[in-house]
Order: structure tokens, then sequence, then C-alpha cells
């Protein structure tokens, strides 16, 4: 059995243990928390305070840290990663080179080995958008994300004043999308490609028109994008858009020849992003262990890691009924 240790225990940490509970070949062996471990409930798992993350070195084949991209991983990826092997879903784009690089710092100093940004965007997505390139060279690969709830967007319609919660969901222009699909020339631009819906619960009295523009004209968030903003009671907030679904596709539209168009699509439609997400991470969490007990250290992403080594299955198994 591969037994994993899993670093934080929000939405996303929930759903590597669920997770965990699907890998005949894999346990949960303890959750570390920075909260007081009595006051964590578990679906059965040890509870430990993350300082005494020591005492379990040498007892832990991979630990998959589930802490927040915005203030968590940087932190806790280095600083993990010297103690054990580990995975982690680092999704903010921009800073994936310099995460990548302090994680592999630490690993090779260790002698561990750490997959960083093993999510579905980046990750899952992340493969696909180099497979459809390596098979179609002659074409151009295009990212939907959505329908679903982007959770940054969300924060950021609740520190306005005047707003007591909020969901924000993130929508693919279906015009755009099927353009894309039927290979026409098509603008692809945040406001063609993207529509913000919001769902926002405002405080009694407050000024819905001052909290509505507050929205749209948000710069880096809504200010490019077609913005509606639905005000709702807490009470509609709760029952009908609870939960976080999120999905997205991937296309890559190209020719083979002249007068010769292929396209290639995937797609995930999630009911919850944390506990798929969870998924990816504990399938890449069994090809991290596999690698290390093979002697490799150092820092990597999905792009290096084979099938073979994220499947529970042996390879004459994928051979005889998968090939």
């Amino acid at each position: 059995m591969i037994r994993v240790g899993i670093n934080g225990y929000g939405n996303l940490g929930r759903g590597v243990e669920l997770a965990l509970t699907h890998a005949s070949d894999m346990e949960a062996a303890v959750v570390f928390t920075r909260r007081s471990p009595e006051s964590v409930t578990t679906l059965g798992t040890p509870v430990a305070h993350v300082d005494d993350m020591g005492a379990y070195v040498g007892k832990l084949d991979v630990v998959i840290n589930c802490g927040g991209s915005a203030t968590d991983l940087e932190a806790q990826g280095p600083a993990v990663t010297s103690l054990f092997n580990t995975v982690d879903s680092f999704d903010t784009h921009a800073k994936i080179p310099a995460h990548f690089a302090a994680v592999d710092d630490a690993a090779r100093a260790a002698s561990t080995l750490a997959l960083i940004s093993a999510g579905w965007d980046p990750g899952l997505f992340s493969m696909l958008r180099v497979l459809g390139e390596a098979v179609l060279p002659t074409g151009s690969t295009t990212t939907f994300w959505g329908p679903g709830v982007s959770q940054g967007h969300s924060d950021a319609i609740r520190r306005i004043r005047g707003v007591v919660d909020a969901k924000q969901y993130t929508v693919p222009v279906a015009e755009t999308v099927a353009a894309v699909k039927e290979r026409r020339d098509v603008e692809l631009t945040p406001r063609t490609m993207h529509q913000r819906v919001c769902y926002v619960v405002a405080e009694e009295g407050a000024d819905l028109a001052a909290i509505e523009r507050a929205i749209v004209e948000m710069p880096n968030y809504f200010a490019d994008y077609d913005t509606t903003v639905n005000f709702v009671s807490a009470d509609v907030l709760a029952v009908e858009h609870r939960g976080i679904p999120h999905g997205g596709q991937v296309i890559r539209s190209g020719s083979t020849d002249d007068g010769v168009g292929e396209t290639i699509t995937f797609q995930l439609d999630l009911d919850s992003n944390p506990e798929f997400t969870g998924s990816v991470l504990v399938a890449a969490a069994r090809a991290v262990a596999r690698k290390a007990a093979r002697g490799q250290t150092g820092a990597i992403t999905l792009f290096d890691v084979t099938l073979a080594e994220l499947s529970p299955l042996s390879e004459q198994e994928l051979r005889a009924h998968y090939l």
C-alpha cells in the first residue's frame, strides 16, 4: 500500500481523502492541519498538527499539499518537500517556473521527488494542450473554462462593501466555442470567450446599484467581460447554488493537408471541482511514489509521468484491456 499524508483539510484536502477511499493500492495515513487536531473530523484518517510533521519522516510514501496557490503553496512546497515526496496543485500559471525551481532545489537537496501543478488546469488540460499540438502541429489551441464557480472571483465580490455572500460562474460563450470547433475565424478576447454571471446576497438597505457598478467595473476580474449581476436571498444562494461545480474544454483545431481540417476536443463537466482535483492529485501521488521508489529525485510535472504510472493496473493488464 502507498501511504499518503494529506497536508491541509479544506475542500481540497477532503476531496483527496475521499479519492483515496476509491484507490485500492493507497491509503490515507495522516492529515496534517494548522488547526487543533481535536477540532478536525475526517472520514477516519488520523490527524496531526503540521508542527509534528517531522515525526512522520520515513513513514509516508508521499504527501499531498492541499493549500491554496495564493498564499500557501509557495511556502509549503519547498518546506514539505525537504521532508517528503510531494504533490501539489499550484495553479498560478505565471509563477509556475519560479515555483518549480524552488521546489526542485528543495527536492534535490533532500533527495525527494516533487510533482507540481497536478490539477486539471494546470494539469490534465496542460497534457492535452501538448498532445494536441504534437499530433496536429499546424493549428491552434483554445481553452475554455466553465460553466462553473470561480472561487477567486466569488471572493472578490464578497469583499465589496454591502455584500454578505456571493458566487460567480464563469460561462463560455457558446457561439465562440462553436466557431472554434468548426474551425471558423473568430475574435478571441476575454469578452468574446467567457461571460461572468454573479449571484449576490446584499446587506439589508445596501445600495444595490453601487454594488453592481463595483462588480462590473472591477479591473482584472470583471471589467473586460460581459457581466450579469443577480441579487438573491441567502436562502436562494444556499439552496440553488450550493456546491462547487466547474469544467471546461481544450480544443485543438488544425489541418493535416490543404482543405483537410481536424479537431481534437477534451472536455470536463464536474459536479465538484475539489473532489475531482483531489482525484487527479491521488493519481499523481501514485506516480510519484513509484518514481521515488526507483530513486528519482527533483521536481517534475505531469509532462514527466506516464499513463502506466498513473494507473493502479499493471502494465500487462493495461496492454491486455486498454491498448
